[in-house]
């Protein structure tokens, strides 16, 4: 095995250059004679702007230019597009709200952009923008999901007077209503999915820039995507071809889904920048990214379970509504639509149906956010088995045994949208049980029962759909030196891509790390590009990766045999080096990339340079999956919530690098932990106002409030992409969420509280205690 290859625990090769500062961020960036913009949002959730006086703002020291939504609307740009097409309940497409860079005549959530600054310097363009008045006719407004739909809820567009965007279904519902007049027991849930603020680490930024002799656009910005963010940009929004618009994307601090589209400062800095025959620089704070980044979740949810009398799963159903704030982002419904195959999640149930009612609401727009609808979905059925469990008296490991997917070596199809690829599921689920000592348990909980503490454990298995959609495309350019450079489609923004494409190409062609440049993240370099989502680069870019390598090879191999004289046939490669069957002849790769330059060394007929590109479309997707376990002690005195162990068994197939793995899957239950714990969106019912709009407020999990990880892998490869990669980066959120809320449930069940909702702050869980028996907090 290549001693930096596939499968060896190599230490991230883009570390020490964002350690000793190297690294370069959106608000790192400059262009000479750059102007600076700033945006003045709405303080209300739901007005009609009535008059704009911007006088004072004109005449302020050092200020370009002032634009409001009139200004933009005779632009002649468009609007945001949504690229996830739904529809009403009378089969109509479903209504679009005009996502504008700028607001007129109405605003329609807090942070709505309702003008737009342009002066020579950040202060005086914020100076100026404090000098504008905007006088508003405040109207009702509404932001609690679980209200949307009632008759006396504030209208949010009076295109949608029930506040319904959409509806979708999927399953088959005669089926699954037979299976629950059949069962022999029901338990239903009712589940609330809290809101939550991705809160990346670095908040957005951007430049625009337009050179007029070209008559060509340039965004720098910080995506998940340059080339879907091009196509969004170009065409439906600044009315030009995707070739007169450069997207550049270089280092980012935290992405997770909430980078994947066009936000209105993008085009505001463009459309100013042409207008101002400058470059345009905007730089948000954290007040900005809490009042205009797209944020996630927020469901509720009816899960119900239908079983026999042996606790066999016999039928599903969930109903959700879905908020989708007041506009539709690039992949709006994406969440609570297009991952809803994850309800049969690693069990056997025969009949399933969901039904999402979409709504819109006076607050911020969601989005993906880490497992885009894979969480919330594993989520929901995963509560429900526990309270099904605790019902019929049967342990939570034993009917999750019970209905468990036997091992799959061959595609099997669940009957509900998804068609598995490989998988051990009740492997999984015994490994993390053994890690944990699920049979000591009992012992355990009495222990903690001995001190006034409450014990619960809770188990997760958990699926999701990866890898899959759009191909991806990678090209692989030798100089004459023998140096490479890998240019990719997709983009790393944390994951560690500069590590593991080394890694595959260390393998692939005996490279060493120092041999290789990568290049990502500007859409005038790589040739077409899909992005960085869905846990899809390392399988799905790995693959186009492979195809290109062994393009190289194979073209390599005449001029090796001219060189060495022998058939074409003879010659094979293993290790960067190219041998003849046979023989002690060889030719390294490096030597024959300098060849395949040198018009006096190659071979007649043979094509000078060595520069191979490859595009690889998944057959389908890949399914990584695992099981998870918490175990949380509970302070019943002051609701203070520990979570005292955690292990998980992850499948995700071929593992490129076990180092990189921990820190996904690790970072990725960090974050569903703080789902579970802490983090939630709040806003004032009456005002539309977001309460938790600071981290004085809205309460993100520390190291010390997370628990040590324990690991374990169940490498089972996958058939549908040629390395077996399945993908990782969002396993340990779908796992996460599930896990804890199970062991927090399953301690307070001792207390009488049958169920309780996300987060479980202190103060909640204290409030559940000292209820009234059996009921939840509110």
């Amino acid at each position: 095995m290549t001693k930096f290859g596939i499968g060896q625990g190599v230490p991230r090769w883009e570390d020490p250059r964002l350690l000793r500062g190297g690294g370069r961020y959106s608000d790192d960036l400059n262009r000479p004679d750059q102007a600076y913009g700033y945006v003045v949002r709405s303080h209300y959730a739901n007005a009609k702007i009535l008059s704009i006086d911007t006088s004072a703002a004109e005449n302020a020291a050092g200020v370009l230019g002032v634009w409001t939504g009139d200004d933009y609307a005779a632009s002649g740009l468009g609007n945001i597009p949504c690229a996830v097409p739904r529809h009403k309940p009378d089969g109509s497409p479903m209504f679009l709200p005009p996502n504008a860079a700028l607001r007129a005549g109405a605003v329609k959530m807090v942070g709505d952009p309702v003008c737009w600054v342009v002066a020579e310097t950040a202060k005086q363009a914020q100076d100026a923008a404090e000098r504008i008045i905007v006088d508003y006719d405040e109207q009702k407004a509404i932001t609690s999901t679980a209200h949307a739909l009632d008759t006396d809820a504030g209208i949010v567009w009076d295109e949608a007077p029930d506040n319904v965007c959409f509806v979708f279904e999927l399953g088959d519902k005669d089926k699954t209503e037979a299976a629950f007049a059949d069962a022999h027991h029901v338990t239903r849930l009712d589940i609330n999915i809290s809101r939550v603020s991705v809160a990346p680490m670095e908040p957005r930024a951007c430049i625009g820039e337009y050179d007029e002799f070209d008559e060509r656009y340039t965004l720098m910005t910080g995506t998940q995507g340059p080339h879907g963010v091009r196509q969004a940009l170009a065409e439906p929004i600044l009315k030009v071809p995707q070739n007169k618009l450069r997207v550049v994307s270089e280092d980012m601090g935290g992405a997770f889904g909430m980078r994947s589209g066009p936000y209105p400062e993008n085009i505001l800095v463009l459309w100013t920048a042409k207008l101002l025959g400058r470059p345009v620089k905007w730089t948000g704070d954290r007040t900005d990214a809490f009042q205009s980044d797209d944020q996630a979740r927020d469901n509720v949810v009816t899960a119900e379970l239908a079983l026999d009398e042996n606790g066999i799963f016999t039928g599903l159903r969930v109903t959700t509504v879905a908020n989708l704030g007041a506009y539709l982002t690039l992949l709006g419904p994406h969440s609570s639509t297009n991952n809803l195959g994850s309800l049969s999640n690693t069990y056997k149930t025969p009949a399933i149906y969901t039904h999402v009612t979409g709504v819109f609401t006076n607050t911020n727009s969601t989005g993906p956010y880490r497992g885009a609808g894979r969480p919330e979905a594993v989520y929901c059925v995963e509560r429900v088995i526990d309270t099904a469990a605790r019902e019929m008296g049967i342990d939570a490991a034993e009917i999750r045994r019970r209905n468990l997917i036997p091992e799959i070596s061959e595609p099997y199809s669940t009957g509900f949208l998804f068609t598995y690829d490989s998988g051990e599921f009740e492997k999984n689920m015994d490994a993390a049980l053994e890690m944990i000592d699920y049979a000591e348990f009992a012992d355990r909980r009495a222990d903690s029962e001995s001190t006034g503490k409450l014990r619960g454990i809770g188990i997760a298995n958990c699926i999701e759909q990866s890898a899959g959609g759009p191909p991806e495309w990678a090209q692989i350019r030798f100089d004459p030196s023998g140096t490479v450079t890998l240019i990719m489609g997709t983009h790393n923004h944390g994951q560690g891509h500069e590590t593991i494409f080394r890694q595959m190409l260390a393998d692939m062609l005996g490279l060493e790390f120092e041999q290789v440049r990568i290049a990502q993240g500007d859409s005038d370099v790589s040739m077409m590009g899909t992005g960085t989502f869905g846990s899809r680069s390392s399988g799905v870019g790995g693959a186009s990766i492979q195809l290109a390598a062994n393009k190289i090879v194979e073209k390599c191999k005449p001029l090796v045999a001219h060189h060495l004289e022998v058939a074409v046939e003879d010659i094979e490669f293993d290790d960067g080096t190219f041998t003849v069957a046979g023989t002690d002849k060889t030719m390294n790769l490096t030597e024959a990339a300098r060849h395949a330059h040198n018009f006096m060394t190659a071979p007649p007929g043979f094509e000078l340079g060595l520069d191979e590109w490859a595009a690889w479309s998944p057959p389908a997707p890949t399914f990584p999956n695992g099981c998870h376990v918490a175990e949380v002690e509970i302070d019943p005195d002051t609701g203070t919530t520990e979570i005292v162990r955690y292990c998980m068994v992850d499948d995700v197939g071929t593992v490129i690098n076990p180092m990189l793995l921990a820190g996904q899957v690790h970072g990725g239950a960090v974050q569903g932990i703080g789902q579970i714990m802490c983090e939630n969106v709040v806003w004032d019912d009456e005002s539309g106002q977001m309460v938790s709009g600071s981290f004085m407020d809205y309460t993100l999990p520390r190291a010390d409030d997370c628990p040590g990880f324990e690991m374990g892998e169940n490498e089972v490869p996958t058939p549908t992409n040629p390395m077996g990669i399945k993908g990782a980066g969002e396993a340990g959120c779908v796992g996460a969420m599930p896990a804890v809320m199970n062991a927090i449930c399953d301690a307070m069940a001792t207390r009488g509280v049958r169920t309780f909702d996300m987060p479980a702050s202190p103060n909640r869980v204290w409030q559940a205690l000292n209820s009234t028996p059996n009921q939840a907090a509110e």
